[in-house]
């Protein structure tokens, strides 16, 4: 029986998964099937309830990553600190195994660009992936941020986080996030699609700070737009979104995220290849 996978959320058509996954189990020689289902918040438990055997697994996305972890039999750590999940597993037995691979994918994004500390960061955003990104930035060492929302009232699940890993966090309204951003070591965006970036960045945050922008379609992203444009150092979403699509890779084939594919060096160059068509 063939393997299904699929990516789902809402809206989902912008999603790049089906050709990084495509691409992936084409170089490992598998007949695995990657699609793509628009799920809509609330819809997650009924939608998996609805699979049969020949489903594999799950890559999620917004909106629907704090359903999936509510619906885990079997989570990792960084799902449990985030509230958060992105990768269901289905194994044989039924047991529904989740993952957060966002983590090591903004992890690895900043190190690609040379950066393996952080002492303090901005981040416009409070979703599931603002809370991967402070995880993320707190495995380099982060003492503290400033954290920059359209409503502040809810944000109180990144203040949760941040006194959690013992991280100093202030909140400003996203509107000031040009008076908050110098000093720091990273800035982060992580707010949806379609939300602009309006006031330009001091030219020295954006000529020393990395940007770390989790748009990959279309790119680059609202922040990312402003680094490039002094020649700065950017963290890109797409570097992201490949890195931790690799991990759902290891988990959807072996079951262990921490265990490399066959040949992994050649399955993320094509999978690379496959984003760099885009």
């Amino acid at each position: 029986m063939t393997s299904r996978l699929a990516v789902i959320g809402s809206p989902v058509a912008h999603s790049l998964s089906p050709l990084l996954h495509g691409a992936a189990y084409r170089h490992l020689g598998l007949d695995w099937v990657y699609d793509r289902h628009d799920v809509r918040a609330g819809e997650l438990a009924g939608f998996v309830d609805g699979l049969d055997a020949s489903w594999r697994g799950l890559s999620v996305t917004m909106p629907l990553k704090e359903e999936l972890l509510a619906l885990a039999d079997e989570c990792d750590a960084a799902s449990l600190l985030t509230g958060a999940a992105n990768t269901l597993l289905l194994d044989d037995g039924g047991t529904r195994r989740v993952l957060n691979t966002d983590v090591v994918g903004i992890e690895r994004a900043l190190r690609d660009v040379g950066l393996d500390a952080a002492d303090h960061a901005v981040i416009a955003g409070a979703g599931a992936t603002a809370r991967s990104v402070l995880v993320a930035l707190d495995d380099l060492g982060l003492r503290s941020a400033v954290l920059a929302v359209r409503e502040p009232a809810r944000a109180s699940a990144m203040v949760t986080l941040g006194d959690n890993l013992g991280i100093e966090l202030d909140v400003v309204r996203l509107v000031d996030l040009d008076q908050v951003v110098d000093g720091a070591d990273v800035v982060a965006w992580t707010l949806p699609n379609g939300i602009g970036l309006h006031q330009p960045l001091p030219f020295d945050a954006r000529t020393t700070a990395v940007a770390l922008d989790v748009t990959y379609q279309p790119w680059p992203g609202p922040l990312a737009a402003q680094w490039f444009e002094v020649g700065g150092r950017v963290a890109s979403g797409r570097d992201m979104l490949l890195h931790q699509a690799v991990r759902q890779v290891r988990f959807f084939v072996s079951g262990q995220s921490e265990m490399p594919l066959d040949d992994e060096p050649g399955v993320e160059a094509e999978m690379r290849a496959a984003l760099d068509l885009v």
